[in-house]
């Protein structure tokens, strides 16, 4: 009799000729793998922001800041010569709204407030972090522009009152600009097109 534990003879003879059908089988595995490509609808490729400026309202966020800019001027020396009874730019005789220093005063602001928005425009399209930038300009100019009347010969009274009208113009422009700069940014989605032959150049815009 033949032992249980041992195989039959006509057995053996199929093990080393199956166990040779593996080597074969196994090389089709990294055929088949280059056959499924990844899923690029299923997982999209990370995406970058591009900003861009948007011309048409941060130029008329600038002329609505000139108009401000003029009118903040104009109020300003109304008050300090007819509420306050401080005669600044012209003698008091002139009455509340002076001579023609005033009207170049309300022209200076205004054409300040533009020439800041081309400042900001040229800022926002080719410097990092540009409103910091935008800030600290318009902050220093102001104050320029503050510490300029105690220069002059003028009273104490006269020289804080001009000093005030200065600042209060700088601060309305810095920060209505600072707004519209902000307003005036647009961030676009781009991701990278799928790699391959197929697709050379750059990334495409998603808007």
């Amino acid at each position: 009799m033949t032992s249980p534990t041992q195989p039959l003879p006509p057995e053996r003879g199929r093990y080393p000729q199956e166990q040779g059908r593996y080597p074969q089988q196994q090389g089709r595995y990294p055929q088949q793998q280059g056959r499924y490509p990844p899923d690029r609808d299923r997982y999209p490729p990370p995406q970058r922001s591009r900003p861009t400026v948007d011309a048409a309202t941060l130029w008329a966020g600038g002329a609505a800041t000139a108009v401000v800019a003029g009118l903040v001027a104009l109020v300003g020396v109304l008050v300090c010569r007819w509420l306050f009874d401080i005669p600044i730019l012209s003698p008091r005789h002139d009455g509340a709204y002076g001579d023609a220093h005033t009207t170049t005063l309300v022209l200076a602001a205004a054409g300040g407030a533009l020439v800041a928005t081309l400042l900001l425009h040229l800022l926002l399209l080719g410097v990092p972090r540009p409103m910091v930038f935008f800030g600290w300009i318009v902050a220093l100019v102001t104050l320029v522009f503050v510490i300029f009347p105690f220069q002059t010969g003028a009273p104490q009274k006269q020289q804080i009152a001009t000093a005030a009208v200065y600042l209060a113009i700088g601060v309305a422009i810095g920060a209505l600009l600072g707004s519209v700069g902000g307003r005036a940014v647009r961030v676009r989605r781009v991701a990278p097109p799928p790699a391959g032959p197929d697709y050379p150049g750059d990334y495409r815009d998603l808007g």
